[in-house]
């Protein structure tokens, strides 16, 4: 007896490995897999804008880099001490102009080097809602709480969606012919626009999504983590404490779920085995000033050094220069 509605996931000719240079946007599943993916050790560019959660702010902020149009102090606009810019989320906002085009810049300048190398851009819709700057008529990605009056709320339909990206999506075939497109629908529900509405603005960009993979059938495929989170892990259990967001432990599972989907045996292995470099290079000791803390950093290097030469092709020379340096501290 079966007490799960278990999601079957079809199988799909899209392999992920760790030399798929790999571009992710959109809401906080794009994110969160982002992250799981650099700890892997994955060729990763994760929400070069940070955040965004509607389709017209993900495929703006695409269409900014495929244009090289980097951004300026006129980008920027100050309330209540800060500096943001309406196509970043806030965690690009600063006190100090300079420092938020700084890092706006350098985010960018990365992003628009990686993009003409990307092989394949996972997508994650949050939300069919959108916020229009009344001023200049732009879509924000975050309103960065300025005065609910500046803005027009409104709920994008399937046809707005499907004409942008059908647009953008050629555009990026035009320079990485065989570029794939992966998409997912956030399952965290956006509660404060009431369950019903919520309801509708998901099925807006699943609706979406699917003409899309219909219109660019050797290219777009989907994920189902929606459908995971809502149907196979529907039960409280799995939800953080505002019983939105998922649980470590559902993070973990649907993780698992896309690894089984996309990543090869071999892949897999190579996971591994870096998870336990990882751990090691984690590792807080309880007497950091002791010799056999000595002995431990100088048999992690060994291990990456090992693993560096079995997998040429994965850079660990950040970790290798951050180890060194421990070693010569603790030496010294």
């Amino acid at each position: 007896m079966e007490f799960i509605t278990y999601i079957d996931i079809p199988t799909t000719d899209l392999n992920i490995d760790h030399s798929t240079a790999t571009m992710l946007l959109g809401s906080c599943f794009a994110s969160r897999v982002g992250n799981r993916l650099q700890q892997h050790k994955f060729n990763v560019d994760v929400n070069p804008f940070g955040i965004l959660y509607n389709p017209f702010s993900i495929s703006g902020a695409i269409r900014r880099v495929l244009q090289r149009r980097g951004f300026t102090e006129a980008d920027l606009v100050k309330h209540q001490g800060m500096y943001h810019s309406f196509m970043h989320h806030g965690d690009f906002s600063s006190p100090d102009k300079e420092a938020a085009l700084k890092k706006i810049s350098s985010r960018f300048e990365h992003a628009a080097r990686a993009i003409r190398e990307t092989d394949l851009f996972l997508i994650t819709f949050g939300t069919s809602h959108v916020y229009w700057r009344m001023e200049s008529g732009e879509v924000v990605a975050n309103c960065h709480k300025f005065p609910e009056g500046e803005f027009h709320r409104a709920r994008l339909t399937v046809d707005d969606i499907v004409e942008e990206w059908n647009e953008l999506i050629g555009m990026l075939l035009e320079i990485r012919p065989h570029a794939k497109l992966l998409f997912t629908v956030s399952p965290i529900r956006h509660w404060k626009d009431g369950a019903h509405e919520n309801q509708l603005s998901k099925s807006i960009l699943h609706l979406s999504i699917d003409k899309l993979q219909r219109n660019f059938a050797d290219h777009v495929q989907y994920f189902p983590a929606y459908e995971l989170m809502i149907d196979e892990l529907r039960d409280y259990r799995f939800y953080d404490e505002d019983m939105l967001h998922p649980s470590p432990v559902a993070e973990e599972y649907i993780w698992q779920r896309f690894s089984g989907t996309f990543f090869s045996d071999q892949t897999r292995v190579i996971n591994t085995e870096w998870a336990r470099i990882r751990k090691s290079l984690e590792h807080r000791p309880l007497h950091p000033d002791g010799e056999m803390y000595s002995q431990f950093l100088k048999d992690t290097l060994l291990k990456l050094d090992t693993f560096s030469k079995k997998y040429p092709a994965i850079s660990c020379q950040e970790e290798r220069n951050e180890l060194i340096a421990k070693i010569n501290r603790h030496t010294s």
